[in-house]
């Protein structure tokens, strides 16, 4: 398959990854290779030149997300954040990974002097570039509020936003023989990486009947994620969007394989292990995990419901422009059971404030706060 990489990049990773492997006795566990295969400075996935976002494979891109797929997510979103913004009496929007800069334009220009900062927390020193780039052309009047971070200062204020965030972090491999739970890691068959696995102690969150040969994840860097955010924010509103289930839903006995999944070029795959630092690796978020490391961190849960539920709540069709087929078209995706409507979902915490007159506009109708 072409890409836009040499072939060096992805060859000098894999031979890095090798060395380090080969160096800790010939394994390593699957969210270590993950975070190396996604953030090696200058060769990981996040960290190389690569073209990640954008509509159609033809443009050299790997994935669409919803604010590339239209302004009006952006513009819906906005809506929410500037009533949690008047709500919580702060004035600053924090995004984290922000992607190819999309969302913090439609936002800034949703949103306009109601943001006295905008600060984008992103470890890519190659996509923090093209998200300054980017404001520069299509918000000049707002980019001198905007900030760049690669890592959380000492205290937040304001509202946090993270689109897509949470499926790119690492993730722990889990395979049940049939007898006992094993940690899945990585090691080597000459130049391959190849899968290995461990006895473990680790173990799914929930009870249930697996069947032999399951695999699955579990998702201890987006929880402590989650749990770093709430120390340092002291007062505002956290809301998540990303694809995933509550806990039954996620550790179902018929979701033998796991979500584990590769996207390269508008195309999906299952296998990690090729391709090393060419292609995105995702997993489905488990929102049960993260509310419960919310609330034992200190916040509380605002609501949970479906990105279609949350966008119709926010406003989404009133914002559709007349006869514009294309738009009417990219709103259908974003809504749609079947398409990203279901699939996505939208957590909101909070903390630092007085809570009990604030009823967030996204969470209105179909909130399901109780299934998680």
């Amino acid at each position: 398959m072409q890409t836009n990489e040499p072939v060096s990049v992805a060859g000098a990773l894999s031979e890095r990854l090798r060395e380090a492997i080969a160096a800790d006795g010939g394994w390593w566990s699957f969210d270590r290779f993950m975070a190396a295969a996604l953030y090696t400075p200058g060769l990981g996935y996040y960290a190389n030149d690569r073209r990640k976002f954008g509509l159609l494979p033809g443009s050299g891109s790997d994935f669409v997300t919803a604010p590339e797929l239209t302004p009006l997510f952006g513009q819906a979103l906005a809506r929410q954040l500037r009533q949690a913004l008047v709500a919580s009496g702060t004035a600053e929007v924090w995004e984290f990974g922000a992607g190819s800069g999309a969302l913090a334009s439609q936002i800034l220009g949703a949103l306009g002097p109601a943001v006295s900062a905008y600060h984008i927390v992103d470890l890519s020193g190659v996509l923090r570039e093209r998200q300054r780039e980017r404001l520069a052309a299509e918000q000049p009047a707002h980019l001198a509020r905007v900030h760049w971070h690669d890592r959380l200062p000492e205290a937040m204020r304001g509202v946090v936003i993270g689109n897509e965030v949470l499926d790119a972090m690492p993730v722990q491999l889990l395979h049940f023989d049939g007898q006992q739970w094993l940690e899945r890691g990585v090691g080597m068959d000459g130049a391959r990486f190849v899968w290995r696995d461990r006895p473990t102690d680790l173990r799914p969150p929930v009870q249930a009947a697996f069947a032999p040969g399951t695999v699955t994840e579990i998702h201890p860097q987006a929880e402590a994620f989650v749990r770093t955010l709430a120390a340092h924010l002291t007062r505002g509103v956290v809301f998540l969007i990303d694809y995933g289930f509550p806990e039954d839903e996620y550790y179902l006995p018929q979701r033998r394989g796991g979500t584990l999944m590769c996207h390269r070029a508008h195309r999906a795959d299952p296998d990690p292990l090729v391709d090393v630092g060419e292609k995105d690796i995702t997993a489905h978020v488990n929102f049960t995990g993260i509310a419960l490391a919310g609330q034992d961190a200190g916040l509380d849960v605002l609501g949970y419901t479906s990105q279609g539920h949350f966008l119709l709540n926010c406003g989404l069709l009133e914002l559709m422009p007349e006869g514009d087929p294309r738009a009417a078209a990219a709103v259908q995706k974003l809504v749609n059971e079947h398409e990203m409507g279901e699939l996505f979902k939208v957590i909101g915490l909070a903390r630092g404030f007085d809570l009990r007159h604030f009823e967030p506009i996204g969470f209105a109708h179909g909130d399901r706060s109780h299934r998680l």
